[in-house]
């Protein structure tokens, strides 16, 4: 057997003190070995979190938007109409109309819903679609898609209202269509009576602009004015045309320093620098775009700083402005206008685009007409009281561009108006029947005005596109951008207020496809 000792060699001091040292060192590099791996697990858990709370969240936003689609293609079992209840008919199918029509209760009326067009289009837009940013198809709506959704049936009919009979309570309504069937002339009965007829451009009496010029207001004058655009494009690059004529026929007039008239010159300036260019090289050089403004500076609602700011960008770009100019005539080639010397001056055109000025539709001048003058005196739309209510008139109602108020004709204020008189009418409609026939006669409850607060406008900025990518943006309290990321604002506003999920797709898909191909110069 061995012994001990050379089983066991004998321990010294310097072999204890390595050991020791050995010991103190091991466990220090398994404690940072374990910290580390620790640490590590700890963040993948924190990235396996993450990805877990971004995935529920976009399977969240994937089913919300999949049940919207569902819910708009599939609408729910409507009440039929109620003989007891009091009829609404609403005019139009505008922003006012529209915006009313999405939040008024149905339950409470039957409601009759009239307009020459069957869809609502988001006018915003509408420059974009003359030169082919955005498809018509893509800021059009189907009102149908709001009736179709309402607790009650909506009657909609597609007709021009000729006549408001205040007195009988009746409209009389005829059948606008190409096809005609046994009746196209009906007159319907109304307790309550919304006229959101908008307004139509205005001429001021100057001759020719009826027939010459392209108005920019509704469908068909936007399909008219890409129509007119490709044919004075593709005439300038005949054969043996004269550089006078190619002149003349290149040289695009807007008329209006609004918000439309400046946003359709962007529009158009885009069309020529992105597109033209490649397109029409021979020509793209020889285009003029000249913005004449009766008043000294465009966008007059907008402040100072803004205002001077897009003229800058419109010099840079070379779009004409003629300020403090007015139109005397529009020929068939040419405008004649009055300079601010007081001089008269002809200028050659290819196209005239018509943005300035609006006036009472037909409907409501003949309204107007039969009430008392001292009461209705204005031309521009009907007077009405605080609570919308036209004067002079029991039960029947006005907003946006068929009034003649205090605030601006603009989208936003019909739009208010709209979901105010929606709301005022959702009261109503928890009225007794005594109560509501008083209020259809003029008589309004002294409960209910206690109640019920009339309607009141506050200004939530103004938005306008100035080509080139950069936008202008003038909001309360002296808040103003412009530039490029105004320009983001701009289309999100625009965007957000699209009434459909469908819109937004389609206008955003539009968008894409003209960056990436370009915009389309197939004349229909």
């Amino acid at each position: 057997m061995p012994l001990p000792g050379a089983l066991f060699p004998r321990i010294t001091s310097s072999t204890l003190a390595r050991s020791r040292a050995l010991a103190a060192v091991v466990p220090s590099h398994a404690r940072r070995y374990a910290t580390t791996s620790a640490s590590q697990t700890t963040s993948r858990r924190r990235w396996i979190t993450g990805g877990r709370v971004i995935s529920l969240l976009l399977a969240g936003a994937a089913g919300f938007v999949f049940y919207d689609i569902w819910e708009q293609r599939n609408p729910p079992k409507q009440f039929e109409w109620d003989p007891k209840k009091k009829t609404l008919a609403i005019l139009g199918s505008g922003w006012a109309a529209a915006s009313m029509l999405q939040e008024i209760d149905t339950e409470n009326f039957n409601v009759v819903v009239v307009s020459p067009r069957n869809y609502f289009l988001f006018t915003p837009l509408l420059p974009s679609t003359t030169v082919g940013t955005v498809e018509l198809r893509s800021v059009m709506m189907p009102l149908r898609y709001l009736t179709r959704h309402k607790k009650r049936e909506v009657l909609f009919v597609e007709a021009d209202c000729n006549s408001i009979d205040p007195v009988n309570k009746t409209i009389t309504i005829e059948d606008n269509s190409e096809i005609k069937g046994t009746v196209s002339t009906q007159t319907l009965k109304f307790d309550f009576l919304v006229v959101a007829v908008g307004a139509q451009n205005a001429t001021f009496g100057i001759k020719g602009v009826t027939d010459h010029a392209c108005f920019l207001k509704e469908v068909w004058d936007a399909r008219k004015i890409r129509t007119k655009l490709m044919d004075c494009l593709e005439t300038a690059c005949f054969p043996g045309q004269s550089e006078e004529e190619v002149k003349r026929i290149l040289n695009m007039i807007v008329v209006g320093g609004g918000p439309t008239g400046v946003e359709y010159a962007a529009e158009l300036h885009d069309f020529l620098n992105e597109d033209l260019t490649v397109w029409y090289p021979e020509i793209a050089g020889k285009i003029n775009i000249t913005l004449v403004e009766a008043l000294p500076h465009v966008l007059p609602s907008f402040s100072k700083e803004l205002i001077a700011y897009t003229e800058d960008r419109f010099a840079k770009e070379k779009i004409n402005i003629m300020s403090n100019t007015m139109v005397k005539e529009v020929k068939e080639k040419e405008i004649v206008v009055q300079l601010p010397d007081k001089s008269i001056k002809s200028i050659p055109y290819g196209l005239l685009v018509w943005a300035t000025g609006n006036t009472a539709r037909p409907v409501v001048q003949k309204l107007i007409q039969q009430l008392p003058i001292e009461i209705q005196n204005q031309r521009r739309g009907l007077v009405v009281d605080e609570f919308l209510g036209a004067k002079g008139t029991s039960g029947i109602y006005a907003l946006g561009d068929a009034t003649a108020t205090k605030y601006p004709p603009t989208a936003q204020v019909a739009t208010r108006q709209g979901y105010w008189m929606a709301k005022y009418f959702n009261a109503v409609g928890t009225l007794s029947e005594a109560d509501q026939t008083a209020l259809s006669e003029g008589k309004i409850p002294t409960r209910f005005v206690e109640d019920y607060p009339p309607f009141a406008h506050k200004n939530i900025g103004s938005l306008a596109y100035i080509g080139s990518d950069r936008a202008i943006a003038d909001f309360p309290g002296g808040f103003r951008l412009g530039g490029l990321l105004t320009y983001y604002v701009w289309r999100s506003v625009y965007l957000s207020n699209l009434f459909s999920l469908r819109n937004r797709t389609l206008v955003v898909a539009d968008w894409i496809k003209m960056k990436t191909f370009g915009r389309d110069i197939a004349r229909e």
